[in-house]
């Protein structure tokens, strides 16, 4: 367990260190900088005076060591388009916000998904099943921006039963997590479809699988009712697929979506990445990508544990349990 631990480890500072060094020379690759506009109006010692203070003055490869090495302490710099802004500050002030969107997009979709996989398990080949091989198709064919867009002229154009954008205030906690239901009613909506789409296939793959099973056989022969059987028989053992899948729903959902905070005007952390790329703000850009990496190379890592715990099959060293 501990040599499995340490090899994942390094694993992990391998994997964001490959991820930082792509992010910065694809970025260095892009034509320009995101000082060219406001330099172009400066005289020629300020603007030498500009690029000098942000580094922009040094070679490519001399600004790659300074910048792992700021990945190393923790110090992606200040941004260079939004004057005294910080990744740590962005992530903050930005993050809640994404992060209340995307749990409230996968409860919403998880549940009804599981809902939809259960009914379509237990009345395979009739219309329930039908309709939820269709929705599953079409939720997960159609964009979460056609959704969105969708959403917005009929929801809130048409019926005016929502407003178009906006987003409780940021400043407020307890308005930022509790507060302003209204507008989050369309956004939640416009997300909770792919979720809905996975999670029922995935449940009722499993649950399909489960049933044909010899132990739920056995169950069926010592003459426990239908019900005692899908309880403890079949949802228990189908769940455990969905269980080690939903970390990795939740570092998706907590970490923005670019389409829908877009769509919507969210102040979220995905809005702003999106923001940052457009203007090359390397800082703010190499600062998010690598903490949001971070977040999803650990999910991956207790996924495996998950793994481990809910399963007895599987063991970390390989060796049978």
């Amino acid at each position: 367990m501990v040599k499995y631990f340490f090899r994942r480890l390094l694993e992990m500072i391998l994997t964001i260190f490959l991820i930082a060094t792509a992010t910065f020379f694809l970025l260095e690759a892009v034509p320009g900088d995101p000082l060219t506009e406001r330099a172009d109006k400066l005289s020629e010692t300020q603007r030498d005076n500009l690029y000098k203070r942000y580094g922009l003055d040094k070679p490519v490869l001399e600004r790659y060591v300074i910048t792992m090495k700021g990945l190393c302490t923790g110090d992606f710099g200040e941004s260079v388009v939004y004057a005294g802004q910080t990744v740590q500050s962005i992530i903050k002030t930005k993050l809640p916000v994404s992060a209340r969107l995307g749990l409230q997009q996968m409860i919403l979709g998880v549940t009804v998904g599981l809902l939809m996989g259960i009914a379509a398990a237990m009345k395979r080949g009739t219309w329930v099943d039908y309709l939820v091989i269709t929705l599953s198709v079409l939720f997960i064919s159609v964009p979460n921006l056609v959704f969105g867009l969708l959403l917005q002229k009929v929801f809130a154009g048409t019926l005016k039963w929502f407003p178009t954008i906006g987003w409780p205030d940021i400043n407020n906690t307890k308005e930022l997590w509790f507060g302003g239901w209204k507008y989050t009613v369309l956004p939640t909506l416009t997300g909770c479809f792919a979720y809905i789409a996975s999670y029922s296939r995935l449940l009722k793959t499993s649950m399909l699988d489960v049933v044909s099973q010899d132990y739920v056989l056995t169950a069926e022969s010592k003459g426990l009712s239908k019900k005692d059987i899908i309880l403890h028989h079949i949802l228990r053992n189908s769940f455990i697929p969905v269980i080690t899948q939903l970390p990795m729903s939740m570092a998706m959902c907590i970490t923005g979506s670019f389409f829908i905070e877009s769509i919507f005007s969210i102040p979220g952390i995905g809005l702003y990445y999106v923001q940052a790329v457009n203007n090359q703000d390397l800082s703010i850009v190499m600062g998010e990508t690598v903490i949001l990496a971070a977040m999803y190379i650990a999910v991956l890592f207790i996924t495996d544990l998950l793994y481990v715990a809910v399963d007895p099959r599987i063991s970390l060293t390989g060796k049978k349990r």
